[in-house]
């Protein structure tokens, strides 16, 4: 997928309070919808009877669809086949430790995290990284799936609904995990690509907060979505743009700030989480996280004995 159309969008409205970040969410927005709208209509096939054209609904996915970070979980299966180093392991462990504990997002951490994994595809072609991306999934993501929002999300697929997946994680990996829910598509980060090889750079900026409710907006339009009709989920107190856009909004495994905001809106809060209060603390939830950290160790002991 080449991103170089994307890179100049519609001419944006400046006014005093437009700032260049503002600028670069809404860029990253119209470039993630327009990568899902074209992947969603690849093939000219025309909807099934009873689809319901005017409504979908939008599922974050870090902690909302899936345990953990999905790009951590894409980063332990590229450091295992060497394409980081273990010094690098150890930082993304130490984010998701943070993650998975505190039940909610660090945007320091999820941007330098992000842009560091988008550092290490630089100049390797897209479709070697979405053949990875096929193997991870089965060997780290599958299983990490919640089965709650899992079937909120078939629920409204039975209904004649779209699905969309809206997450940071780039929009190939997005999209993989969208098609192994068996869902419509993603809205994934859109990182540049020329000739069918990542340069590195993102186009505008992450999917994150307001640049996904610029996504949702953006795909809502090429698509006729009624966005009073669509139902939106997420974690994180981070995706309110994205929540308020929609008709309905529903807190999944809420962050503590999500929860109090939700009560206070009356938003529905679904908890798919097994023993909240031990998240909270960090007593089991961090053993995953801790395993790896534990794999890094090893492996740094293992390279000082090589030394």
């Amino acid at each position: 997928m080449d991103s170089v159309p994307w890179a100049t969008p519609a001419p944006l409205s400046h006014t005093p309070h437009h700032t260049a970040e503002q600028a670069r969410a809404q860029i990253a927005g119209d470039a993630s919808a327009e990568a899902a709208f074209q992947a969603a209509h690849a093939e000219s096939v025309e909807p099934p009877p009873g689809t319901d054209l005017t409504a979908a609904a939008f599922f974050d996915v870090d902690n909302t669809m899936m345990q953990g970070a999905s790009l951590f979980h894409f980063a332990r299966g590229l450091a295992a086949r060497k394409y980081f180093t273990t010094g690098d392991i150890a930082r993304f462990a130490w984010r998701q430790v943070k993650f998975r504990v505190l039940g909610s997002e660090d945007m320091d951490d999820a941007s330098d995290a992000r842009a560091v994994a988008l550092s290490f595809v630089a100049g390797r072609r897209v479709d070697e990284i979405v053949a990875l991306g096929e193997e991870i999934y089965d060997e780290l993501m599958a299983d990490k799936i919640y089965a709650g929002t899992r079937n909120l999300a078939e629920n409204h697929l039975h209904a004649g609904q779209r699905v969309w997946l809206v997450t940071a994680t780039p929009v190939e990996l997005a999209q993989l995990i969208a098609r192994r829910l068996g869902l419509t598509g993603a809205l994934g980060t859109v990182a540049e690509t020329r000739d069918g090889v990542y340069t590195g750079r993102l186009v505008g900026d992450l999917l994150h907060g307001p640049a996904k409710a610029a996504a949702v907006r953006g795909l809502a339009a090429r698509e006729g979505l009624n966005l009073k009709r669509c139902t939106a989920y997420s974690d994180s107190i981070n995706d309110l743009p994205m929540l308020s856009v929609v008709g309905t909004a529903v807190a999944i495994n809420p962050d503590s700030a999500l929860r109090a905001t939700a009560r206070r809106r009356g938003w529905r809060i679904r908890d798919f989480r097994t023993g909240r209060k031990a998240v909270k603390i960090g007593v089991p939830s961090v053993l995953g996280a801790g395993a790896v950290g534990g794999a890094v160790v090893a492996g740094l002991a293992l390279r000082r004995r090589g030394q």
